[in-house]
């Protein structure tokens, strides 16, 4: 799927999402989209999320 074709696909979610259901419901959809997407992109290894909570978190360390 193209980077353009993805982006007309969650424009188009999010669009239905806040006229059938509100504002609020739009960005709950919204957050669990982006949460999916993460959470995706680590399964496949694309994301490191335990360095990521580390920067977070202040615990930077150059290995």
């Amino acid at each position: 799927m193209s980077a353009t074709l993805a982006g007309a696909a969650l424009g188009a979610v999010l669009a239905i999402s806040a006229l059938a259901f509100g504002f609020w419901a739009m960005l709950l959809v919204a957050l669990f989209m982006a949460a999916g997407a993460v959470a995706g992109s680590s399964v496949r290894g694309r994301i490191d999320l335990r360095g990521a909570l580390d920067a977070l978190r202040g615990k930077r360390t150059s290995r």
